[in-house]
């Protein structure tokens, strides 16, 4: 075990420093990206929604920081399908009996998903029609 990682504290040695951390760090990334498109309709779906969303942004007669709003809370939105599609993999992984928990966990990254999408309606609609 490495010296700075002692036992019992939940860390691994991952053997990987400076530059090529980083670099393994994008791939899996990238890795993680590509199975939740190739994995989660939904995913999918909101990366259409959020696509034309942005394009839309730089056709619009916007303000830098009108745009950038509107540009972020669209990532915002895919970042919380990211973690949510995370947390059902999860789920899942443990077990696929139903249980109040899991359930729970699923509707709790359901429900996220939603406030991250009425918060990307209200800032389009605050933009738009302010």
């Amino acid at each position: 075990m490495h010296p700075q990682n002692p036992p019992g504290t939940g860390k691994y040695r991952h053997g990987k420093t400076g530059l090529n951390r980083i670099l393994h760090t994008l791939i899996y990334s990238r890795d993680g990206f590509m199975a939740t498109v190739r994995g989660e309709a939904a995913f999918r779906q909101l990366l259409v929604l959020h696509g034309v969303l942005m394009a839309v942004t730089f056709v619009l007669n916007l303000s830098p920081v009108e745009r950038a709003v509107m540009l972020a809370v669209s990532f915002i939105s895919l970042l919380v399908e990211l973690l949510n599609s995370a947390i059902e993999a999860v789920v899942d992984r443990i077990s696929l009996e139903r249980h109040p928990l899991s359930k729970n966990a699923k509707d709790m990254g359901s429900a996220a998903q939603t406030v991250a999408l009425l918060m990307v309606g209200a800032v389009w609609a605050v933009v738009l029609l302010a």
